[in-house]
């Protein structure tokens, strides 16, 4: 986790945000070629080039000689061939026209080292790479705690990463699985370990220690996979915090009965949206800057710490205004006497100004400033 993300600096009205930062290794990606279609396919091109020399050395088969009986037969070319691909040269055949010896340097030679390049890259993908891959990513797998697991990168998830990158999430500690190789590729980019597999399956969420997971977030794009995903991810983390978007209000009671903890609808909050513009013109406007870091104000769910036991609702140090607090399973409004003197141990929602903006207000300039 020793390398961090460097973003653009934003201006408020900005809507296009910028990412710039080192590719990190994936986690694991599925090759769209399986294992032994690959093999095949350089074994395959391989004996292509050296059925290539056997025919050009059976077309100049009268400028070799065979030292032992004088005749060069069919035999003879394929053994004088693969002797020659791998530089064994016992001289029992010999080139000895000027014609066949130019074949041998110019067109012999260059197949040869393309053979030798096959065949050592085969032995390294196969052997050592592989090799060195599943060791790494054991590694990866053994250090993987307190992460974030974003199962789907379609609009919402994809999103939802560069929000958290956004606002100070180590992308080293995100890891995406989603079974499209091309968005995760948008992932892998942003510095994410991505792994291309089907969130569905258990060894799928072992693999990532989905049980020491900081959070889990769910987007799959249809509400009965998200379902289905969610019931899999709360059976192996009955503990881990679970985030997901349904698009359906009738399938929002049934995520939260699979195990869900929040329950995201995009298409009510457009439609809450598109309600609030209809009453003011910047209503819509301020609820998108709460939403995103990259505005001039955002939410923030925090604990009250110990040096904030007893103070008032309207004393945090943090600049920011207090909206809600959370207590013992009661949810306080910020107007109620009970939310005026903070407690350790409560959960305080609040509004916080972003570095994008000032240090005062919703971040604009105050007066006389």
């Amino acid at each position: 986790m020793s390398e961090k993300k460097q973003l653009d600096t934003l201006t408020p009205r900005e809507e296009k945000r910028a990412y710039r930062g080192a590719r990190h290794t994936p986690l694991r990606r599925a090759v769209k070629i399986p294992v032994w279609g690959d093999l095949g396919i350089r074994l395959g091109l391989a004996l292509l080039l050296i059925f290539i020399v056997v025919m050009i050395h059976w077309w100049d088969r009268e400028g070799l000689v065979d030292n032992l009986d004088g005749e060069v037969s069919f035999l003879d070319v394929v053994y004088f061939t693969m002797i020659s691909i791998t530089t064994t040269g016992f001289g029992d055949i010999a080139p000895i026209s000027d014609r066949a010896r130019l074949v041998e340097a110019v067109i012999v030679t260059p197949i040869r080292f393309a053979v030798f390049f096959i065949f050592v890259g085969t032995a390294y993908n196969f052997i050592i790479k592989r090799s060195w891959e599943k060791w790494r990513m054991a590694r990866i797998q053994e250090q993987l705690s307190d992460h974030i697991v974003v199962l789907g990168y379609g609009v919402s998830g994809s999103e939802a990463v560069a929000e958290l990158i956004d606002r100070g999430t180590d992308p080293n500690c995100i890891v995406v699985i989603d079974p499209s190789e091309e968005r995760l590729a948008d992932a892998e980019a942003l510095g994410c370990n991505i792994m291309a597999a089907d969130a569905t399956r258990d060894e799928t969420l072992k693999a990532v220690r989905i049980d020491q997971a900081q959070n889990v977030l769910i987007s799959a794009g249809r509400d009965d996979t998200t379902i289905l995903i969610t019931l899999t991810v709360r059976a192996m983390a009955p503990k881990v915090p679970i985030s997901v978007v349904v698009r359906a209000n009738d399938n929002e009671s049934l995520a939260l009965q699979a195990g869900a903890n929040n329950v995201i609808n995009p298409v009510r909050f457009t439609g809450l949206l598109l309600a609030g513009s209809a009453k003011g013109e910047h209503i819509a406007d301020y609820l998108a800057d709460l939403a995103s870091v990259a505005g001039r104000v955002q939410l923030v769910e925090r604990a009250i710490t110990a040096e904030e036991d007893g103070i008032s609702l309207a004393a945090l140090t943090t600049g920011g205004r207090g909206l809600r607090v959370y207590r013992d399973g009661e949810t306080l409004g910020f107007w109620e006497d009970a939310c005026q003197i903070l407690r350790q141990g409560d959960i305080l929602v609040e509004i916080v100004p972003t570095p994008n903006g000032e240090v005062k207000g919703d971040g604009r300039p105050q007066p006389g400033e």
